[in-house]
């Protein structure tokens, strides 16, 4: 009775192994236009500086087929001034925000030559961020 036992536990475990390793889930498309494209980068933005407020001179471009390594994925660039912990400015900083199947994926500093002849539009609803509850 015993042998029977462990040899179904056998059978059954290596029909799991063989449905797990042949099934696939489809690769997703990794160039789906990002929608939400402002929103995902405003709730990055104000985990990541130290003062997300009072953010002064913000712009940014709209999603844009850029070179990602070897591939394209969709981009956009931004430039703002903000403020660090001592809420002292720090000048005007570029970034790039890189998108996959339609959302942020990485939100990295642009190097020279990233967001060259970026068409770049003002983003006030940055500039206008508030933490509180009762911002007006």
């Amino acid at each position: 009775m015993r042998r029977l036992t462990l040899g179904s536990l056998a059978i059954a475990a290596a029909a799991l192994g063989a449905c797990s390793s042949t099934s696939s889930a489809p690769e997703a498309n990794p160039n789906i236009f990002p929608t939400q494209y402002r929103e995902e980068i405003m709730t990055t933005l104000t985990k990541e500086l130290d003062d997300p407020t009072a953010i002064r001179q913000a712009s940014i471009t709209e999603p844009t087929l850029r070179q990602a390594g070897q591939e394209q994925r969709y981009a956009v660039c931004m430039r703002f001034d903000s403020r660090d912990q001592l809420r002292h400015y720090l000048g005007l900083k570029e970034r790039i925000a890189y998108f996959y199947a339609g959302h942020l994926n990485q939100l990295v500093t642009a190097t020279s030559g990233q967001c060259t002849g970026a068409a770049y539009k003002p983003w006030p609803e940055l500039e206008k961020l508030c933490l509180a509850k009762n911002c007006t």
